[in-house]
């Protein structure tokens, strides 16, 4: 597993994005704040926002002709993929055999993008989470036809947004998607449960919301700086015949939360098996 430490500014040939949204959006800066060139880099986005198209004065190119860049080292794909058959064809004038071309559209298979992109050398299918905006999310990566250099550099522009993980059966990103792609909204949604049942035991609502926000984002803080796993940082919490243990009695229960989550992570995984066909 790798992280956003790595240094961009050595990075081979061109890097094309396209699709500046709020993903791609957060690889670009995060490529920028490693070091990586402007110059170095061409993104096709039809409605930029305004700190993508300031960077024009800085060397990159934006919208430009794609027959005039030549063959990109790589092309990093980040558009709705309901979009995804009208936009790709046009990318071939900038893909050749030794593009890798990196994907995190959801649902659009390693076997589409390689009919739809015969041209390329090698294909990353890559699901990264909500958190890659902020520079603390996690991507999973699966192969086709990369050989070593390829996949270093794919692993490289991702970890641009956190860290990366490489499996190599592409049916295991339906499950990444079900536990760490939707993941945040079951963190969301635990915020607004501890808040409801905080208001529900007597507190005022805005100090019910605030508790709960700062315990949810201080444990997860806690939890990614610790060398400690889950299960041993909740040990530690418990008090024998206190609050803690209490409540987990509850949680922990028969019906508490981890069958709970096991069926959504079930349903979750389902869903998006039937969404990618």
């Amino acid at each position: 597993m790798s992280g956003s430490t790595a240094d961009l500014r050595d990075l081979p040939g061109l890097l094309v994005l396209v699709g500046a949204g709020k993903m791609g959006g957060a690889l670009l800066e995060g490529w920028l704040r490693l070091g990586l060139d402007p110059a170095r880099i061409a993104v096709i986005e039809p409605h930029p926002a305004p700190q993508v198209s300031a960077l024009t004065a800085r060397g990159l190119r934006l919208n430009p002709d794609r027959r005039a860049l030549g063959e990109a080292a790589a092309v990093v794909i980040a558009v709705k993929p309901q979009i995804a058959a009208e936009v790709l064809p046009a990318l071939a004038p900038m893909i050749g055999a030794s593009t890798v071309v990196v994907s995190i559209m959801a649902g659009r298979t390693l076997r589409f993008l390689s009919a739809t992109l015969k041209n390329a050398g090698a294909f990353v299918r890559a699901m990264p989470n909500l958190p890659a905006s902020i520079g603390r999310g996690i991507t999973v990566a699966v192969p086709l036809g990369a050989g070593k250099a390829q996949r270093q550099l794919a692993d490289r522009l991702l970890a641009a947004t956190g860290a990366v993980a490489w499996v190599e059966d592409e049916a295991l990103l339906d499950a990444v998607t079900a536990v760490s792609g939707s993941g945040p909204a079951y963190v969301f949604l635990l915020a607004e449960a501890l808040a409801e049942a905080g208001t529900a035991a007597g507190l005022p609502r805005p100090l019910a919301e605030k508790l709960a926000r700062e315990t949810v984002a201080g444990a997860g803080e806690l939890l990614h700086r610790s060398d400690l796993g889950a299960a041993a940082l909740r040990e530690n919490v418990i008090s024998p015949g206190g609050t803690t243990a209490a409540a987990l009695d509850v949680l922990m229960g028969e019906n508490g939360l981890v069958p709970l989550l096991k069926k959504a992570i079930a349903a979750a995984t389902e869903r998006s098996r039937k969404l990618a066909g």
